[in-house]
């Protein structure tokens, strides 16, 4: 009976070793933000901006995953598909928010053209084995509803090809409120960011959010 109890004394012993010894589950991979200056925080301060919001809303739950913020004021979907091969294998992202397309769709360029783009980039995010997401965006109503429908559209198309979420409008509720936006009309001051979070977060919090 001794030797029995011995026994199974050095079992317990080593079975608590064995949790105290195992490593943590690592953190999930960083979520990378490519967009223009709706993301980069224009002409704010850049702890204002929804994307370092998000990083402190993830922070707050408990998650470790890191936010890298790639976006740049007046990028283009062709310059972002240009730095993406270098982002991905610097990074090595589980996730890229793609917020792109709004200076395309100012100047008028051909929706073909913005779509071509915008699949390729996702391709290449899917090839390099991370989850996509699409932030939409509205343009003015003197671009005429051809247009602008053609540009919803190819969002939709776009998340149902890749299985991406899709935020239809990142700007929703924040873009016609003039307290809210800059005197340019076009990005929201920093009081407006924490409802551009919101609108971001209402479509991707169940991916974002720490798994408990």
């Amino acid at each position: 009976m001794l030797i029995l109890r011995s026994f199974l004394a050095a079992l317990l012993s080593i079975a608590v070793f064995a949790v105290e010894a195992a490593p943590s589950a690592p953190a999930p991979g960083p979520i990378l933000v490519l967009g223009d200056s709706l993301s980069s925080a224009h002409r704010i301060a850049p702890e204002t901006g929804w994307v370092h919001l998000l990083e402190q809303r993830l922070r707050g739950q408990g998650s470790q995953r890191s936010v890298v913020n790639a976006s740049i004021s007046g990028e283009t979907t062709s310059g972002g598909l240009a730095r993406l091969s270098k982002l991905l294998a610097e990074h090595r992202p589980a996730l890229v928010i793609v917020e792109l397309g709004a200076n395309d769709g100012l100047r008028g360029l051909p929706l073909a053209e913005i779509r071509t783009n915008l699949t390729s980039i996702l391709t290449a995010v899917r090839a390099a084995g991370a989850r996509s997401a699409l932030l939409g965006i509205e343009l003015p109503i003197n671009y005429g509803p051809q247009y602008r429908e053609g540009l919803r559209e190819m969002y939709r198309g776009l998340a149902r090809e890749f299985n991406a979420p899709l935020v239809p409008f990142l700007l929703d509720g924040v873009a016609l409120n003039p307290d809210l936006m800059q005197d340019d009309g076009l990005h929201p001051k920093a009081e407006g960011e924490p409802k551009v979070l919101e609108n971001v977060w209402a479509v991707l919090g169940s991916e974002l959010a720490p798994k408990r």
